[in-house]
């Protein structure tokens, strides 16, 4: 488990970009203060929906030679994807844990074998605790604050206990959240403990991408400073 102080960190989802100009729109979203891209991998089967696989991913890395790549893996069987993810140049590997539940530390060994940070992913029926067992392998937990799946949904504000758990129980942990985060609920999340924010609509739409990357920000730190998730 990481150990360093926590930082604040804005991810934005190009979920709702225009795919068609995904270099452009992840170059523009870092050149506005992103800390890292977040991209939504889907499969069809654990999710409804289909978005992108490895090979978008490694022509996206050759255009983007050293932003932070943290694949949020949507997918039935995580670890068939975990070697082409690693050679398409991804630093942190997130995937569900619910498709994998007895094999979660057979995951975790092998996405840190092949290179890349650990993130385990709930969904909102899961419980925090079921992914407790696991923490000691892992860099980051993110708590979906939305179903998996689809952009746009609504924020769910009853999953901020399971961050305020996590928090109180793992003062050092990457913890992040995802769905439905904006300016609007952001200070849910940071005083609940959250530092990793994955933004996407209230981002990609933004007049001003910068001022609203920056705002999230400043709300993580201000709660971290305070000593709100300690």
């Amino acid at each position: 488990m990481k150990m360093a102080p926590l930082s604040a960190r804005i991810g934005p989802s190009i979920l709702n970009a225009d795919l068609s100009q995904l270099h452009e729109e992840s170059q523009k979203l870092l050149a506005n203060g992103a800390d890292y891209l977040h991209l939504d991998v889907m499969d069809g089967t654990f999710v409804p929906n289909l978005t992108f696989g490895h090979p978008v991913v490694k022509c996206l890395r050759n255009k983007i030679k050293d932003a932070f790549f943290e694949t949020h893996m949507m997918v039935q069987n995580p670890q068939q994807w975990i070697e082409p993810m690693a050679d398409a140049g991804v630093q942190q590997y997130t995937f569900h844990i619910e498709p994998v539940l007895d094999t979660v530390p057979d995951v975790c060994r092998a996405v840190r074998e092949a290179g890349m940070k650990v993130g385990l992913a709930i969904k909102p029926g899961t419980a925090v605790e079921m992914v407790q067992q696991y923490i000691d392998a892992a860099d980051m937990v993110l708590v979906m604050t939305v179903e998996p799946g689809f952009g746009g949904q609504k924020f769910m504000a009853d999953m901020m206990p399971k961050v305020q758990w996590l928090r109180e129980h793992y003062p050092a942990l990457d913890i992040e959240v995802d769905g439905g985060v904006g300016l609007g609920t952001i200070e849910q999340c940071s005083k609940a403990g959250a530092n990793m924010i994955v933004a996407g609509t209230a981002i990609i739409r933004a007049d001003d991408q910068a001022a609203v990357i920056r705002d999230l920000r400043k709300s993580v730190q201000s709660a971290i400073s305070s000593g709100a998730q300690s």
